[in-house]
């Protein structure tokens, strides 16, 4: 993606509106991130919005030195305001083309800004579709999103790739659709159901 077209704008959308038809009843239903319920996982969502919006600015507080791994988020009574205005507010962030220059943080790792784009996107389209699947809504991103997905999460030359970025990918069919690719290649099942 180049700058002019870089837009995390159709993704967060999605992502809110599949956030927005969760259920108080699905809070606790499990999600295609094992140790994650529905509640945990929008808490992670929360988080991650927060500090990759910190991370567009480079403003380089303590929470980007965190560790995503070392807690179990969790959401409190206000989440249904404050994930949709965390989603602005990083999407605002990143259309400013300074936040893809030069270096920055987050997770506790130093990357490059780009790169840090792309992050962010994958985390937003891999986790919407972990919530969608959990409460059993349509999902459907935008190819843009989809494609920049793809592209961070395809190992470069020498990299290992049966290890996956974020996990061992599982295989799907070469002709598979393109969401079904990005989440076998996140380490995700395409075929994952709340119930088995």
């Amino acid at each position: 993606m180049t700058d002019d077209t870089f837009d995390l704008g159709p993704q967060a959308r999605l992502v809110a509106r599949v956030a927005e038809r969760v259920g108080d009843d699905q809070l606790a239903a499990p999600t295609p991130c094992p140790e994650f319920a529905v509640r945990n996982l929008l808490g992670h969502l929360i988080g991650l919005t927060r500090a990759f919006e910190l991370a567009a600015r480079k403003d380089f507080q303590p929470v980007l030195d965190r560790d995503p791994g070392s807690v179990v988020p969790d959401i409190g009574p206000g989440w249904r305001g404050e994930l949709p205005k965390a989603l602005e507010a990083l999407v605002e962030a990143w259309r400013d083309p300074a936040a893809r220059q030069g270096m920055t943080r987050a997770g506790g790792v130093d990357l490059p800004g780009e790169v840090a784009a792309l992050v962010v996107l994958d985390e937003l389209v891999v986790h919407g579709w972990d919530l969608a699947r959990a409460t059993g809504q349509e999902y459907a991103p935008d190819e843009a999103s989809l494609e920049g997905a793809r592209a961070l999460l395809t190992p470069a030359d020498g990299d290992d790739a049966e290890s996956g970025l974020f996990g061992r990918p599982v295989p799907v069919p070469r002709d598979a659709p393109l969401l079904d690719q990005v989440i076998g290649m996140s380490g995700r099942d395409p075929r994952w159901t709340a119930g088995g």
